[in-house]
């Protein structure tokens, strides 16, 4: 397996107009997509950073907060772009690390499958 790049960083956010004012108008962040999520009363936004990594920004009501600082409300899980997703996984498996069945992106249509670091960190691989 070989890592290519970071895709996305995931943050949930603790006030979503707050959190989208600060990336997209501080930060000057393009928004590749913004979705509403009925279903889990919840925002999604896609950004766009220069070098094509993105950052997707979450809302969730009643998320708790992070026990500890510096990890306060903020990153949700780190996920690394692969050229092929299946052997990354037969990869990670073969090496004694569980990990979820690929699932598809329902706006990108992009293969993905999450699994975690040793101290529980969730990490995604996402085919690029």
């Amino acid at each position: 397996m070989k890592l290519l790049a970071i895709h996305h960083i995931a943050i949930i956010c603790s006030d979503y107009q707050r959190a989208k004012h600060f990336y997209t108008q501080i930060l000057k962040l393009p928004i590749i997509h913004e979705q509403y999520r009925a279903e889990r009363d919840s925002y999604k936004l896609d950004l766009a950073l220069p070098d094509s990594s993105q950052i997707e920004l979450f809302s969730f009501s009643g998320a708790p907060k992070r026990p500890s600082y510096p990890e306060a409300q903020g990153l949700r899980h780190l996920a690394f772009a692969v050229a092929d997703i299946n052997q990354a996984k037969a990869y990670l498996e073969e090496n004694a690390v569980e990990v979820e069945e690929i699932r598809v992106d329902e706006i990108t249509g992009k293969r993905f499958t999450f699994f975690a670091d040793p101290d529980d960190l969730p990490l995604e691989l996402y085919e690029a």
